[in-house]
């Protein structure tokens, strides 16, 4: 990701050694106006002194690990103060806080067309973080976002420029989950033989989501670190249908085995009788050998004996 960021190169002052010299300014004010009688120009240095001492906490600064402050002065951007502790810049140099931290984002689920137009249900989960503090205060419109109704952009906290830029986020991550679900179909069901699908697709998916994402965000600073898919199920009106379908491709996949092993067990008992010459069947038997065995065994209940007290014929 391309960064317009670069590091603040202002002057910055250790922010306890400023406090000594601003309890220095207010000491100044107020003996100035005590020696009056002795020094007659000392009211006016005091004056000074008092107005300094109004100024100068203006300029102290106080950031935590993962934080970071966008310097701007008079309109133009200065660089990007990230010195942890507590500091004084020039207090006419504005300063608009935003945190480096890594953060979790569960938007709700969206109702969605795969690939094969079919309405499913879907969520996501994701873990992202401001990259590039230039593009994400100057790039997209997240002070007038955090700012509100009022377009006070000046007083928003840290935690409503956040909030800003999850807003964002939110609404691209919805655009990409979108474009995703589109470009696979739900499951093996509706999809070609060996082709990708979102139920089996699990890391491979993850990894275009998160692809797409970023992609999208790479204007905005913000980047995803980790994008899941947390929820897929057939949307709501069509849940039902698909239930079926599924129970029965299950019962047929399941006879297809039955089946399968019939065969298997009806051919080993014919070729056992003829190898150890327990009887001789002719064709005609061997067929009605088969179909009741393969009655027998393919039957959903169990065989009922009937006892035969006359000849085969």
């Amino acid at each position: 990701m391309e960064t317009k960021e670069f590091e603040f190169k202002g002057f910055a002052m250790n922010g306890f050694v400023a406090l000594f010299i601003e309890i220095a300014f207010v000491a100044v004010g107020v003996v100035g106006f005590t020696l009056v009688d002795v020094y007659p120009i000392m009211p006016l240095f005091s004056v000074i002194a008092l107005v300094l001492a109004v100024i100068f906490p203006i300029g102290f600064r106080k950031l935590e690990p993962n934080e970071a402050m966008v310097m701007i002065f008079f309109g133009k951007y200065k660089g990007t103060f990230t010195k942890t502790g507590f500091h004084w810049v020039n207090p006419f140099m504005t300063s608009k806080k935003v945190s480096l931290r890594a953060r979790n984002l569960n938007p709700d689920n969206i109702k969605v067309n795969d690939k094969t137009g079919n309405p499913i249900m879907i969520g996501q989960i994701l873990v992202w973080k401001l990259k590039d503090t230039y593009k994400a205060m100057f790039e997209i419109d997240s002070q007038t976002m955090a700012g509100g109704s009022a377009g006070n952009a000046a007083t928003v906290s840290v935690s409503n420029r956040m909030k800003a830029f999850e807003s964002f986020i939110q609404v691209q991550s919805d655009a990409a989950l979108r474009e995703v679900a589109g470009m696979y179909a739900y499951d093996e069901n509706e999809a070609e033989a060996g082709e990708l699908t979102l139920r089996s697709g699990g890391k491979e998916i993850n990894d275009v989501l998160l692809d797409k994402l970023n992609e999208r965000l790479a204007m905005s600073g913000l980047e995803v670190l980790e994008a899941r898919i947390n929820y897929l199920a057939y949307s709501p009106e069509i849940a039902a249908v698909m239930l079926r379908r599924q129970q029965a491709a299950a019962i047929i996949s399941a006879r297809e085995k039955i089946v399968e092993g019939a065969v298997s067990m009806v051919r080993m008992a014919l070729d056992k009788l003829k190898a150890e010459g327990v009887v001789e069947l002719d064709e005609e038997r061997k067929a009605a050998m088969v179909s009741n065995l393969m009655v027998v065994l393919c039957a959903d209940e169990s065989a009922q004996p009937v006892v035969n007290t006359g000849s085969l014929y």
